[in-house]
C-alpha cells in the first residue's frame, strides 16, 4: 500500500531523506501522522524514525546547514529545524529497562525492534519518502478496520508505561469505532492495573483526559473509563451522565474542552488534572451559571456570548430539554446587553459590602424585566428595598 505524503511535507522533507540515505541510513515517516494518513484524518505532528543515531544524525544536519535542537538526546530524538518547520527524528530503539513511566533505552538498527516496543499497533506504521507502506505489526488492518490493539501482550506494554491506561481510552475516542466496541483484552488489561496511574503526574493525567474530550464523541470512551473505576480513579466525583446528550446537543458546535469538563465535573479539579487558575475558572462559572440561573439572558450577561451558550448548554442536558434559537439569541442579547445602573449611581445611597450586594440586586431585577427596567426605576426599587 502507498500513502499520500504530499500533506505531510514531502517536499520539505525531500533533501532531508536524499541526505540520510547518501549517508547510508534508513529515514522513515512513522506514527501518528503514517495513521492519520491510512484513516484518512489530517495529520497530526510529522514525526521521523532513523537507524541512524544521534552524533550521525547530527552530521547530516551539519552537510544540510540545519539547526538541530537536542529534543531528548539521551533517548534517541533530536529536532530538525528546517525554516520555521520542525521535525523530530528518533533513532530506532528498544526498551532496557522501565519504571511504569521512564524507559532506559539501547539504540537499534531493526525497524522490527523499534516497532514492538511502541503502543498500539495503528501506532507502529511506517512509510518511506515516497509513501512506500511498511507494517511490521500488522497494524495496517487495525487502522483501516478503526480498530486499537495493544501490541503483543496488553499487560506487559501497560507496566512499560502506565500513561499507556489513558492514552489506549483516548485512542480509542479519537480512533477507534462504538459499533465495534472497544478491545476486551486491552479494556481488562487497563481496569487490572489502574493503580499504576499513581505514579503518573497529575498534570499528564490532566494533559490525556483533556485530549480525550477533544475528541468528536468522547461519551463511548468516558463510559468505559466510568465502568472500570478508572475514571474515578483519576478524577473522584465525576461522572459521565449527560455526556452524550451534550455531544448530540453541540452538534453544528467545535468541541469545547472545558464545557465538557463542566459536564463531567469532578472534585478538585485544579489538584487532580492540574488545570489552570483561568480554566479553573471557567469551568466553574459555567457549573454556576447552568445549575442556578434559569435566564438564558442571565447565562450571557455573566460570561459573555461564548461561555454564557455553554453554561445554557449544561443547563438544558441536566433538565434533559434542547436549546432553542430563541435562548441562543437572548444569550448573545445578553453578552452585549449594559445595565443602566452602574455602582456611581448608588453611591450616597450604599457603602461598603452592601453597594455590591445592590449592584448585584439591580442587575438582577433589570435581567428579570428582560432588560426593560430602566435606571430610575431600579433606583427606586433599591430604595424601597
Amino acid at each position: 500500500m502507498k500513502i499520500a505524503t504530499e500533506e505531510l511535507d514531502r517536499a520539505i522533507l525531500a533533501p532531508i531523506f536524499a541526505e540520510f540515505f547518501r549517508a547510508g541510513f534508513k529515514l522513515l515517516y512513522v506514527g501518528g501522522c503514517v495513521r492519520n494518513a491510512v484513516m484518512a484524518v489530517n495529520a497530526t505532528d510529522i514525526d521521523l524514525a532513523t537507524d541512524a543515531t544521534p552524533p550521525q544524525m547530527r552530521e547530516i544536519a551539519e552537510v544540510l546547514g540545519l539547526r538541530v535542537i537536542p529534543t531528548g538526546e539521551a533517548h534517541g530524538t533530536l529536532t530538525f529545524q528546517v525554516g520555521k518547520q520542525k521535525y523530530e527524528i528518533t533513532t530506532f530503539r528498544q526498551d532496557v529497562e522501565t519504571d511504569g513511566r521512564h524507559a532506559t533505552v539501547a539504540f537499534g538498527t531493526l525497524l522490527e525492534g523499534d516497532a514492538a516496543r511502541r503502543d498500539f499497533t495503528m501506532n507502529a506504521l511506517y512509510a518511506d519518502a515516497t509513501g512506500n507502506l511498511i507494517d511490521p505489526l500488522g497494524g495496517l488492518e487495525d487502522a483501516k478496520s478503526h480498530k486499537l490493539r495493544f501490541i503483543g501482550d496488553a499487560d506487559s506494554r501497560i507496566v512499560e508505561d502506565y500513561l499507556r491506561i489513558l492514552r489506549f481510552f483516548r485512542f480509542w475516542a479519537w480512533y477507534g469505532d462504538p459499533d465495534q466496541g472497544i478491545d476486551a483484552e486491552g479494556l481488562a488489561a487497563c481496569a487490572q492495573l489502574q493503580s499504576g496511574l499513581d505514579v503518573i503526574s497529575k498534570e499528564r493525567i490532566g494533559s490525556e483526559l483533556l485530549k480525550l474530550l477533544a475528541a468528536p464523541n468522547p461519551a463511548p470512551a468516558l463510559a468505559a473509563m466510568e465502568a472500570t473505576g478508572i475514571l474515578a480513579h483519576i478524577l473522584p466525583g465525576a461522572s459521565v451522565r449527560g455526556m452524550a446528550l451534550l455531544v448530540e446537543t453541540e452538534k453544528g458546535l467545535e468541541p469545547n474542552v472545558l464545557r465538557r469538563l463542566a459536564m463531567l465535573g469532578g472534585d478538585t479539579l485544579q489538584e487532580n488534572l492540574r488545570l489552570g487558575n483561568a480554566a479553573a475558572r471557567q469551568v466553574g462559572q459555567m457549573r454556576h451559571h447552568g445549575q442556578n440561573s434559569d435566564m438564558a439572558l442571565a447565562h450571557g450577561f455573566a460570561l459573555g456570548a461564548e461561555h454564557g451558550w455553554s453554561s445554557w448548554l449544561l443547563r438544558s442536558v441536566w433538565l434533559e430539554q434542547m436549546p432553542t434559537v430563541e435562548d441562543r439569541l437572548a444569550v448573545s442579547a445578553g453578552a452585549i446587553a449594559i445595565c443602566p445602573v452602574k455602582a456611581v449611581d448608588l453611591k450616597g445611597l450604599f457603602e461598603g459590602p452592601a453597594l455590591g450586594a445592590a449592584l448585584r440586586q439591580a442587575q438582577a431585577a433589570w435581567l428579570a424585566s428582560h432588560m426593560q427596567l430602566e435606571k430610575p426605576e431600579l433606583i427606586v426599587r433599591l430604595r424601597a428595598g
